[in-house]
């Protein structure tokens, strides 16, 4: 098989009257920051857009690059793009962010699975409201401070995963579509973390180069989604309540706290002791249960997929290898895919930890993203 390009930024050796325009969305963090910078001494037209997707600041927010929940953070890269001499605008979607990903990531929870609302909200929030806008101002391409990469291959784009790989973003990207892809510029893909940290350093941002990072969704305030639920959900402590605790048979444990309360994997912060460790491995909503089982009983070899978004490929046969990767931190294993109408089911070719219905499952082939859709 041909070896497939990889196209993070389209060649830019025109004069400044007659450079490609990119809408360069910022949060007002080092990644973002930097990313404008390399584009800028590219030869790029920069415009600068940063979304206003929630107003509750937390302490994470306000001390670290998680930009987006933050209030100080838009005015933080609305100077930046002063700074470095382009136009910026701050483009309002709480109404949007609300109905859709925070909405669905409660309903995800009811329902006793684990969302990723990064995953939907990259899709359908900021990648559709990026082409949007970019259209509107006469944009040819829109740029991230992703760590990410861009390949090309028979007419498809697809993603590759940074050259950076403790930063690869990639599993939260898999629902782009091609257009998306066509139109989308990593600056980032070919650095580490600390070369970008460098660059920041060098062109005169100390402060900004020793920035910290967050990992926390940026609509929960310090990750605690469980008080999150609690204060979002009408009546939730008499709607989902305590229920029993069951292991695999069926057996009578004890009493849990309500089945939202749990996640597929976990075993600390149970609330009760078996004298040997035991993990969620189930959750009944119906029936408000919460199964524990051992490790053994916590692995599964297969799971089935909807929403499927395929990148590199237009089709897949059955029995199609790939690297299956169901956690962002997950190292991901190797895997048969085989087609039942509307979904894929994925077979492990050894049992894998923690399957969680509500989770991306991310298809890898070497480094390129095959597609990707959602556990069920």
């Amino acid at each position: 098989m041909k070896e497939p390009v990889t196209c993070n930024l389209p060649i830019c050796n025109s004069p400044k009257a007659n450079s490609p325009r990119v809408l360069m969305a910022m949060s007002g963090g080092i990644d973002s920051t930097v990313a404008a910078m390399l584009l800028q001494d590219q030869g790029y037209e920069l415009v600068g857009v940063t979304y206003r997707v929630y107003d509750q600041i937390s302490q994470a927010c306000m001390e670290k690059e998680k930009g987006c929940c933050s209030v100080n953070a838009i005015f933080e890269a609305k100077h930046m793009a002063q700074q470095m001499g382009f136009e910026h605008h701050i483009l309002d979607i709480r109404k949007d962010f609300n109905d859709l990903v925070i909405r669905n990531f409660i309903d995800e929870y009811l329902q006793g699975h684990t969302p990723n609302p990064c995953v939907l909200c990259n899709s359908t929030i900021k990648w559709g409201k990026l082409i949007a806008m970019a259209d509107e101002l006469d944009c040819d391409y829109i740029a991230t401070g992703h760590y990410a990469r861009i390949g090309q291959q028979d007419g498809r784009y697809f993603l590759r995963k940074g050259v950076d790989e403790t930063k690869d973003q990639t599993y939260f990207l898999w629902t782009l579509t091609q257009e998306n892809l066509a139109r989308t510029i990593f600056p980032l893909g070919e650095l580490t973390k600390p070369e970008v940290r460098q660059i920041a350093l060098e062109k005169g941002y100390e402060k900004l180069s020793k920035k910290s990072e967050s990992q926390e969704i940026c609509f929960i305030p310090d990750n605690d989604y469980r008080t999150f639920l609690a204060e979002n959900v009408e009546n939730f402590a008499e709607k989902y309540g305590p229920g029993l605790f069951v292991d695999t048979s069926g057996k009578r444990l004890g009493e849990h706290r309500g089945f939202p309360n749990y996640t597929i994997g976990q075993r600390k912060g149970l609330g009760i002791a078996l004298g040997h460790p035991m993990f969620v491995v189930d959750i009944r909503p119906e029936s408000n249960e919460v199964v524990l089982g051992t490790r053994e009983e916590l692995q599964g070899k297969t799971f089935r997929a909807k929403d499927i978004n395929l990148m590199k490929y237009a089709s897949l046969p059955d029995g199609f290898e790939v690297n299956a990767k169901i956690r962002y931190r997950n190292r991901g294993a190797q895997a048969s895919v085989y087609h039942e109408n509307d979904l894929l089911r994925v077979e492990f070719h050894e049992g894998m930890d923690s399957i969680t219905p509500g989770q991306s499952a991310v298809l890898y082939e070497g480094i390129d993203v095959v597609g990707g859709g959602i556990i069920i």
